[in-house]
């Protein structure tokens, strides 16, 4: 399926500079470009690529201003990272053939509820009073357990189980091998240095708009609902431990943990492998370095990083701070030998 610059602009709200019967059929990267494909430029670290690209068209930002000849044809947008996943989207939906139906073998409840357009694969588990909303797509090998609710439009990917009564909202994405309601990890000492297991008898509540990706955990709360914010992004391998509450629009990368009972606010940005100590809470707007380590209370708007986190500016002197110790270790040894002499 080919479009071309002109019709493509008007997808995005931008301006063809160049020639606006270009046409494309296929995305690429700016330094694996060819023609027929469209790239963009959003990091500055690779504007040298766009005068050697062979893609037919480039997103590029309104204000981008060319040194030398460029052979595509530029389309200007406000922000081209957003524009490309904006025409990205919009492919898949085009290319997608979106399966429906109940595909046997498989088992669903006689009590489970089936809305309008639901996909159901082969070798799916869909509990008694199970609720699947206006086109839910569970794809194979995926459990629902009792009582659970999957939103409309959402999407469960092989291999996901959802334990009983949780709840997930519409238009979410869960990938492959996710679990969403285990156990929370509560376990009570006794005298003799064994522990008895605390039962978990919450649930976890995800609402709409939200992606979780492959193979990481929510637990279940203890008592009342591990939470999880509209909008919010939760990449691979991820533990979310029981009594959780995260707001909005929130991102977190790979390996993260946050542990129980910790309440992170909205529109928060976190690298891979942050830790988070449980029983702390942290505000909106934060941004948190990879492998940084959280034990106490975090305010609203500042960015951390290290173990434990500091403001980035602190982390970033103690760094040069750090790498200038063998230089202090030798001119002390220095001092010390003229002292004695």
């Amino acid at each position: 399926m080919e479009f071309t610059a002109t019709t493509i602009a008007q997808l995005i709200n931008g301006t063809v500079d160049g020639n606006p019967q270009a046409t494309v059929s296929t995305f690429a990267k700016i330094e694996e470009g060819h023609p027929g494909a469209i790239s963009f430029l959003a990091n500055p670290k690779y504007t040298h690529y766009i005068y050697q690209t062979h893609s037919s068209v480039v997103l590029v930002s309104n204000d981008f201003v060319a040194e030398h000849p460029i052979s595509a044809t530029l389309i200007r947008v406000a922000n081209p990272y957003e524009a490309v996943s904006e025409l990205m989207t919009i492919a898949q939906r085009m290319m997608a053939q979106a399966p429906s139906g109940i595909e046997q073998p498989c088992y669903v409840s006689p009590t489970a509820t089936l809305g309008k357009d639901v996909y159901v694969g082969a070798f799916a588990y869909i509990g008694d009073g199970a609720v699947l909303e206006e086109g839910a797509k569970i794809y194979p090998h995926c459990y629902v357990g009792r009582g659970v609710k999957i939103g409309a439009g959402s999407i469960l990917y092989s291999g996901v189980k959802v334990y009983d009564g949780c709840k997930i909202g519409n238009r979410c994405i869960l990938h492959s091998g996710a679990v969403i309601g285990a156990d929370g990890f509560g376990f009570a000492p006794t005298a003799d240095g064994s522990y008895n297991k605390i039962p978990q008898m919450g649930i976890v509540e995800i609402e709409d708009d939200v992606e979780i990706g492959a193979n990481t955990t929510i637990d279940r709360a203890t008592m009342g609902a591990t939470h999880i914010g509209h909008g919010t992004k939760l990449d691979n391998l991820i533990q979310i431990a029981h009594n959780v509450q995260l707001g909005h629009d929130n991102v977190f990368a790979a390996q993260t943990g946050v542990a129980g009972s910790t309440k992170i606010g909205s529109n928060c940005v976190f690298a891979g492998q942050v830790g988070f100590a449980g029983h702390i809470t942290v505000g909106d707007r934060v941004t948190i370095g990879a492998q940084s380590g959280v034990p106490n209370n975090v305010p609203d708007g500042v960015t951390l990083m290290g173990y434990p986190a500091i403001k980035s500016s602190d982390f970033l002197r103690q760094t040069a701070c750090m790498r200038r110790l063998r230089s202090l270790f030798d001119d002390v040894d220095q001092l010390k030998k003229e002292i004695k002499h």
